[in-house]
């Protein structure tokens, strides 16, 4: 019996040994983001299952076990390229930006290389799709195949044309029927180019204007023609309250062909306010006595050519570019990948993992769909090791380790009498 306690004990001391390096690899990475801890798996060891009649226990053998799919704590980071998963799906990497080997990591330390293309700090690449200014997939599949390595430094700048010019004026109620005025406003083409467009208002009856619309013309130059423009005239009425009673058309729309800038044609939508309010255009004595057309504000949506000068990360994967023009629009979207068991994904040096037949195959969602969960941006996410559970445990396994040992002299001792005896 004694040689079987002896087995017994080194399986404990193998067993407790293991549990210790597990232990120990847990603390080492108590400050890693994204780790997930790693438990021991104690299994009675059977020599001798069929035996009714004698001791047929065998020790003991252990396995680890990492809780993928527990979530870590979501702290903040000062990093807009930092970025943390609330939910239980996992971001798609590279070792490299042009390879077809893909792994899942939860690690969302990312951050520009270089050549602009983000990587953590383990050395994997973020995949993700490119979008099209409204958000949608540029091409993409729902595959990892159809993914590309995320690259700011790919990010151009952008300019937006002018599609709608919103008009707050008045038009002087003491001006006589003939009268005219000039006034003009800034748009922009599709590549950024500042333009002139040029309004000339004439009373022709009481209550009852002309707008012609001309233009535009080069905002660098304004001797030089840059387009055609159709669109007016526009016949504008006011009601005996000096309210905009009807603009015809209505709406006002204005086309623009034929940029010399080779930019795209324009169509703008002209707000001249609504209909028995004051909000756009309005009819009233001048201030000064002297009728003039006194324009309040025209504000249009075009912007001038702008460079990248910041990105931030949606909850929904999305990644934003702003331009010093103040245009924000989608560059990137991030998937999440899932796994029907996460667990099971094989663990690889850098906090990433491979799909293997236990974890299943993955399916890749849009952040906050498929159970994924959401991207919280600027933060990332703590290790899911408490100190003070694996200290215990440290203790507990030294105690064991210990136990077995004792287990081992007194078998010796045993040992030790028989042959004195024998003797």
């Amino acid at each position: 019996m004694s040689d079987a306690a002896m087995s017994i004990a080194v399986s404990a001391l193998r067993a407790q040994s293991s549990n210790l390096s597990i232990i120990s690899t847990n603390l080492a990475n108590a400050s890693t983001v994204g780790y997930k801890e790693l438990t021991t798996n104690f299994k009675t060891l059977i020599t001798n299952p069929y035996s009714s009649s004698s001791l047929n226990t065998g020790g003991v053998v252990v396995s680890s076990i990492q809780h993928v799919d527990l979530q870590g704590l979501i702290e903040s980071s000062s990093s807009a390229t930092n970025m943390a998963i609330d939910g239980t799906g996992f971001f798609v990497v590279t070792k490299t930006t042009d390879t077809n080997s893909f792994y899942y990591t939860r690690v969302g330390s990312f951050t520009p290389d270089a050549d602009g293309y983000l990587w953590n700090e383990n050395g994997y690449y973020l995949q993700g799709w490119p979008v099209n200014s409204d958000g949608s997939l540029v091409n993409g599949n729902g595959s990892v195949s159809s993914l590309e390595t995320i690259n700011l430094n790919s990010i151009s700048g952008a300019a937006q044309a002018t599609s709608t010019i919103e008009m707050v004026a008045n038009l002087p109620a003491d001006a006589v029927v003939g009268n005219t005025f000039t006034t003009s406003s800034e748009i922009y083409d599709s590549l950024g180019v500042s333009h002139t467009i040029e309004y000339t208002w004439e009373k022709t009856a009481a209550n009852e204007w002309t707008l012609a619309v001309s233009g535009p013309t080069l905002g660098s130059d304004s001797s030089v023609t840059s387009g055609t423009l159709t669109g007016s005239p526009i016949a504008i009425t006011f009601d005996s309250d000096g309210n905009l009673a009807t603009t015809s058309p209505d709406p006002v729309s204005l086309s623009i062909t034929g940029w010399t800038t080779g930019a795209s044609d324009s169509a703008i939508t002209l707000d001249l306010g609504t209909a028995g309010r004051t909000d756009g255009l309005g009819q009233f004595a001048s201030e000064d006595g002297i009728p003039q057309v006194s324009v309040t504000s025209v504000n249009q949506n075009g912007l001038q050519f702008g460079e990248l000068a910041s990105v931030s990360i949606q909850s929904n994967g999305q990644i934003i570019a702003t331009f010093n023009n103040g245009m924000s629009r989608p560059v990137y979207q991030i998937p999440l990948a899932s796994f029907n068991n996460s667990n099971g994904l094989q663990l690889v040096s850098g906090n990433a993992y491979l799909a293997t037949v236990d974890s299943g195959t993955y399916t890749l969602n849009v952040p906050g769909y498929g159970g994924t969960g959401a991207i919280s941006g600027s933060s990332l996410e703590a290790s899911t090791v408490t100190t003070s559970e694996e200290l215990t445990d440290m203790i507990v396994a030294q105690q064991a380790y210990s136990a077995a040992s004792q287990v081992i002299s007194t078998s010796q001792d045993m040992f030790d009498a028989l042959i004195s005896s024998v003797r």
